[in-house]
């Protein structure tokens, strides 16, 4: 692949993206939430009982970023905290009710934007684009571990191979 062809490519990505993003804030607010909200509780419900360190581990957050994001969800009372029995120190995330009925109202908006912005993509590209951006995914989180591991051993990041990164098959999620 040409440089111009990455150069390309990385943009329309990056644009995407950010138009895709926005589209989505539009609609989830028109729900009376928002897109991070939104993904808080989509993830809740896959995987109720997480505390909130994990929770943000999953969501690839520092933990001190979630935590507005969580009070503002148990004040609208979309979610609970419940004390660890096994750790006072912790508190499990739990939806309540209401949070589950709201992602349950969620996923037809979901398909809605789902079938609008791939409408006339044939199925074979869509798990092509699926498959390529899992690897990049990989690929960057690879790029970013070992960046990490650079500066934590205060080694110089041009030592290590950077360019070929060996990417771990990583999930797609919804």
């Amino acid at each position: 692949m040409s440089m111009d062809l990455k150069r390309a490519l990385m943009a329309q990505l990056v644009e995407t993206s950010r138009l895709l993003r926005n589209h989505i804030d539009q609609r989830a607010k028109g729900r009376g939430t928002t897109r991070a909200q939104w993904i808080v509780l989509f993830r809740l419900r896959q995987q109720e009982g997480l505390s909130q360190v994990d929770l943000a581990d999953v969501l690839e957050l520092q933990p001190i970023s979630l935590v507005r994001l969580l009070d503002r969800l148990v004040e609208y009372k979309l979610l609970e905290r419940r004390p660890d029995p096994n750790d006072r120190r912790v508190n499990k995330l739990f939806l309540t009710a209401k949070g589950r009925q709201l992602v349950d109202d969620l996923d037809s908006l979901r398909d809605a934007i789902a079938t609008d912005v791939c409408r006339d993509v044939p199925d074979k590209a869509l798990e092509a684009t699926l498959e390529t951006l899992v690897e990049m995914k990989a690929r960057i989180k690879a790029i970013g571990e070992i960046a990490q591991q650079d500066d934590q051993s205060g080694e110089n990041s041009k030592d290590h191979p950077k360019d070929n990164p060996k990417p771990r098959r990583a999930r797609a999620r919804s």
